[in-house]
């Protein structure tokens, strides 16, 4: 499986070692950018990359993506179909675990201002180790939500 990486100036050098950390897990990764720090850069251009990817083949790869708090990351890769993108800075562990158990989340979006690099370690090992529980009622919503998005893209 491919694991996209992409963040902003708050999050590049986390991103840089958490893409590290997942190349030894054993995955390939694409590091979508930035290539160096620039703390004038626009989160929604380079967050674009990712999500693109991941609308293309949502089934086959994943994102990681990093902001100041993950917020506007998740805001911008959720317009994107296909893509369901959750975000964590901290707290129950468990909001991980449901996020891939439950909602398929195929877009992880960090707070890395929030977050120790260790502390985001051991969250994208169990995120992405965390496979979807594939239970008929969380298939159903997926497929809910799936139609409403459709029905968004042909009847604006």
């Amino acid at each position: 499986m491919k694991i996209y990486f992409a963040s902003d100036h708050a999050g590049f050098e986390m991103k840089n070692v958490l893409a590290e950390f997942v190349k030894g897990l054993g995955f390939e990764v694409e590091d979508l950018g930035p290539e160096k720090l620039d703390p004038n850069d626009d989160y929604p251009l380079i967050i674009e990359k990712a999500a693109l990817e991941i609308f293309k083949d949502p089934t086959n790869c994943k994102a990681i993506i990093l902001g100041m708090s993950g917020q506007g990351e998740a805001i911008v890769a959720n317009r994107f179909p296909n893509v369901r993108a959750v975000v964590y800075y901290g707290g129950n562990r468990d909001i991980i675990k449901f996020s891939r158990e439950h909602n398929d989340a195929n877009i992880l979006s960090l707070g890395a201002r929030f977050l120790k690099p260790e502390d985001s370690q051991e969250i994208i090992k169990l995120w992405l180790e965390t496979p979807f529980g594939g239970d008929k009622r969380h298939m159903r919503r997926l497929e809910e939500i799936d139609k409403l998005e459709e029905s968004l893209y042909k009847n604006p």
